[in-house]
């Protein structure tokens, strides 16, 4: 039975790259259930990239295959590769940080790097600028197949070697009166700012629903925002235009103000030279 194969780049759909991806794929197997990610990361960001990822592959049954391609280097001396997480789903993409939040979060344990003597479209010529036709969804959809494993993709490689992005793990200090942490990613659509810091860590502040928190933003040391804000479990715990601290889809603390763009309104940008303060 063919596994799902879900595509992800920064391809956008103005022209017909994402269509040559499926069609690659369903030129390996018409029967391989092909879905879609995003192709709306920014160009070239692999923490986006990253980050949405993590974000949605738990949500997806065992044994299903990624094709994640935000790939500035493509054409380069940097690998392509396969990884398995410890469910047991797939992630095919280039070696160039991609993994960073799966690494951290989901656990992988298994690398295997792409034999492109093997694993490539054999109509593809000597094109080096589009692996994720090429190499990536062709891979992909052999491995979603079945017709290949992973020791069909090729030679394993360490796990502890696979390219990763700064990462900052949040932290509570000593007194139980502050977390320190980073703005992971946007809610791209609202504007509203998620954080990786998890509901249980903030838990251990104290706060319940209704008290207030104060709130700091740095980009490297400048501050670029404090105020206070209530802690809700909803947009709706504050009014129209108000900030409002709650806990996002993915248990994580996130800022928002409701209906309206924190991000635009404060002009906060996301990855590990955001901090963010909670007390």
């Amino acid at each position: 039975m063919s596994r799902p194969l879900i595509l992800q780049t920064d391809f956008g759909l103005a022209d017909g790259a994402v269509s040559a991806m499926k069609g690659v794929a369903h030129s390996v197997s018409s029967e391989v259930p092909i879905y879609d990610n995003t192709h709306y990361i920014p160009p070239f960001d692999i923490w986006s990239a990253s980050y949405r990822l993590w974000q949605t592959i738990s949500y997806w049954p065992e044994e299903t295959v990624f094709v994640s391609v935000v790939d500035p280097g493509v054409g380069s001396d940097r690998k392509s590769i396969v990884a398995r997480t410890k469910d047991n789903r797939y992630i095919i993409t280039p070696d160039n940080g991609t993994l960073t939040h799966i690494y951290y979060h989901q656990e992988v344990v298994e690398v295997r790097e792409i034999d492109e003597e093997l694993n490539r479209l054999p109509s593809s010529g000597a094109s080096h600028t589009f692996h994720g036709r090429d190499i990536y969804a062709f891979t992909g959809a052999r491995l979603a197949a079945g017709i290949i494993d992973m020791e069909g993709v090729g030679p394993a490689l360490s796990v502890e070697n696979v390219e990763r992005l700064p990462f900052y793990h949040p932290k509570l200090d000593d007194n139980n009166e502050k977390i320190t942490g980073t703005i992971d990613i946007l809610d791209v659509q609202f504007g509203n700012l998620w954080t990786n810091i998890e509901r249980e860590l903030f838990e251990k502040l104290g706060i319940t629903y209704g008290d207030e928190v104060e709130v700091e933003i740095f980009h490297d040391s400048r501050q670029v925002y404090k105020n206070t804000m209530r802690y809700g479990r909803s947009f709706a715990s504050t009014k129209v235009g108000e900030p409002v601290i709650y806990v996002n889809s993915l248990d994580n603390m996130a800022i928002a103000i409701n209906q309206g763009s924190f991000a635009k309104a404060y002009n906060i940008g996301i990855g590990t030279s955001w901090r963010v303060v909670l007390k």
